[in-house]
């Protein structure tokens, strides 16, 4: 009988897409370890099995441990996973590449490192956020503008919607507790959302740190992405939350979100906005991106295939042999 660690790690075409995946699953006070290719979580009430291939996130909460061989499997299959406190800070988050294809990074990368093409792109983020309002002649000051007060408006119209009394937005970092409720629930979603979008974005093989709109930190890309959905996926969750009471918010805001993120569909959806953001549209084509094809650069922007020797003129073939 082979071993896990004899097994072969799962091709891309095994794995179940991102945009199809639980939005994310949170564990606390129990141990995780493998089994085949499942994670099993144990705490006192016994052993659960859960398939990793179907996790977008996993969020390991206090008191839990987790093995070699849990990890191992998990990044296999591409899951994010994300370790949060007992306030739900995150502090670590991580994963593998679903894809094999290096198309998106390399044109997220072409846009960024161009200031027309990285505000054309901060504009079509904000255009998919607040879709009745042109940005597409707004200076960045402008859409920072617009976003501040849209998303104030977003606050009272949930307050409105709920009944929840609602002041103002306070977050005091390291300190989860020192917030009211409808500003703890908040907090508890955005931590999620930013989970679920890291996760998308390194299952699509794209740079978590070139941001559009945010800049100067590792995750700016995942924030821009989680932003997308603030106002009508995490914000709206949090007040549903909230409307609920006091007690065990940070749990409750956990599993709105996670039933809405399930009812709008929202990791296939998150997917499909990456790539219209990044990608022209002659270039949206579905491709095989499960492959391991990788190219060299050549002169005149030719690709030529890698691993052979090219001591001879590429346009002679006849004598291509291997190079490794």
């Amino acid at each position: 009988m082979s071993t896990v660690s004899q097994r072969s790690a799962s091709s891309p075409r095994e794995l179940t897409r991102v945009g199809d995946r639980i939005s994310f699953i949170y564990l606390e006070r129990c141990t995780i370890h493998r089994d085949d290719n499942a994670i099993t979580a144990t705490d006192a009430n016994g052993v659960a099995h859960i398939p990793s291939a179907t996790i977008g996130t996993l969020l390991l909460g206090p008191g839990t441990r987790v093995t070699h061989q849990a990890m191992s499997v998990l990044g296999e299959c591409g899951a994010g996973v994300v370790w949060v406190g007992e306030h739900g800070v995150r502090f670590y988050a991580g994963g593998r590449a679903l894809t094999r294809s290096s198309r998106l990074v390399e044109a997220q990368a072409t846009a960024w490192a161009n200031r027309r093409t990285r505000l054309d792109i901060a504009r079509s983020m904000y255009r998919l956020r607040f879709p009745e309002d042109d940005p597409s002649t707004r200076t960045r000051q402008e859409l920072l503008n617009m976003e501040g007060r849209r998303v104030k408006e977003c606050y009272r119209r949930e307050s409105a919607r709920t009944g929840v009394s609602w002041r103002r937005r306070e977050y005091h970092h390291g300190d989860f507790t020192a917030g009211d409720t409808p500003n703890q629930a908040v907090t508890a979603a955005a931590q999620c959302m930013y989970g679920v979008a890291h996760a998308v974005v390194v299952a699509l093989g794209c740079a978590p740190g070139l941001g559009f709109v945010h800049s100067g930190h590792e995750r700016s890309f995942v924030l821009d992405i989680a932003d997308l959905y603030r106002t009508d996926i995490g914000i709206p969750a949090a007040f549903d939350a909230a409307a609920q009471g006091e007690e065990d918010i940070a749990a409750r805001t956990r599993r709105a979100l996670r039933d809405r993120i399930n009812t709008t569909n929202l990791l296939d959806r998150c997917v499909r906005d990456i790539k219209n953001l990044l990608l022209a549209p002659h270039d949206s084509k579905a491709t095989d991106e499960t492959e391991d094809q990788v190219t060299l650069q050549s002169d005149g922007g030719l690709l030529v295939p890698s691993g052979r020797n090219y001591d001879r003129p590429t346009t002679d073939r006849a004598h291509e042999e291997p190079i490794w």
